[in-house]
């Protein structure tokens, strides 16, 4: 069994471990969402670009940077298995200063969402409230392998999606909107299954009862490449009934390109996995800008 990697004792965090703990390589799902969203609202964005860099910004570094910390902290048990090297159990975040450090975030979050208006301020409310529910007990949904990767997936690309469109629209967007950036929430919590591979031996030890570890990595796998796939062949279906067959096609084309990478995860799915989940996700997320200018299109 692994143990913490040990630092000598600290009293105050380490500066490069702050930035390490709020992860900023989990900042682009969220961040590219919200820009999906501003730019499927229809709305000429050269005269709202400041509030579109500041909704980027509240996305993925703020908000999605605090979950980060609060999933670390609430983690930190886990993470002494699966990755000691990490901030918290390493020692290089001392005490409660993680937990700190996401609760500063999680005000700040809120003092963000405030500048956005009514529809940013009330979407900034159910993200944070969807970061601690994921992490935090007792509610820790993160221990489900169905409600965990789904309420991220909700999280990481529908709500984001769905803000960026409210807040350049004033009001609530339009169905079609909704409808894609539900599918593409939905399709994600594929992205989110494969990436508990990762924390698999950790996960079994404190009973967090993810999809890899209940049904297995090639059961689980599957699983999570059908979402994947079912949800973006659905957006593929409403894009020809709306009259966007180009842009229904350029998102296919890419769907035959992730079902070829696909064939390569399937062969070792608990070695394969982190690599599917830096190549196979950047053709689903390139799937999403395509829809949003359908989407634009239509507006």
């Amino acid at each position: 069994m692994s143990t913490a990697i040990t630092h000598p004792p600290r009293h105050l965090p380490e500066p490069r471990a702050m930035l390490t703990l709020i992860k900023p390589i989990t900042w682009f799902p969220p961040t590219w969402a919200f820009l999906c969203g501003a730019v499927s609202s229809g709305v000429a964005l050269g005269a709202e670009w400041p509030m579109v860099l500041l909704g980027m910004i509240l996305a993925g570094p703020i908000v999605c940077g605090m979950s980060q910390a609060a999933n670390d902290w609430c983690d930190r048990h886990v993470d002494a298995i699966n990755e000691p090297h990490r901030p918290i159990p390493s020692g290089r975040i001392p005490g409660r200063w993680g937990l700190y450090i996401a609760l500063a975030m999680t005000a700040l979050s809120l003092a963000v969402g405030w500048l956005l208006g009514p529809w940013g301020f009330g979407a900034t409310v159910v993200g944070v409230i969807a970061a601690w529910a994921y992490s935090a007990e007792p509610v820790r949904l993160k221990r489900s392998g169905w409600w965990g990767p789904g309420l991220v997936g909700l999280s990481y690309e529908g709500l984001p999606w769905f803000t960026g469109a409210a807040v350049l629209l004033s009001g609530a967007p339009r169905f079609e909107i909704v409808a894609i950036a539900g599918l593409y929430a939905l399709g994600a919590h594929g992205i989110m299954t494969l990436n508990d591979f990762k924390a698999l031996e950790g996960d079994r030890q404190h009973g967090v009862r993810s999809l890899p570890v209940t049904l297995g990595p090639e059961v689980a796998a599957r699983i999570a490449c059908t979402v994947m796939a079912l949800a973006q062949l659905l957006v593929v279906a409403l894009l020809v009934i709306w009259g966007k067959p180009v842009h229904a096609l350029a998102v296919f084309g890419l769907i035959l390109v992730q079902l070829l990478a696909m064939r390569r995860l399937f062969r070792d799915p608990r070695r394969h996995a982190p690599w599917y989940n830096g190549t196979g996700v950047v053709l689903y997320v390139s799937g999403m800008m395509v829809s949003a200018f359908a989407l634009r299109g239509l507006a």
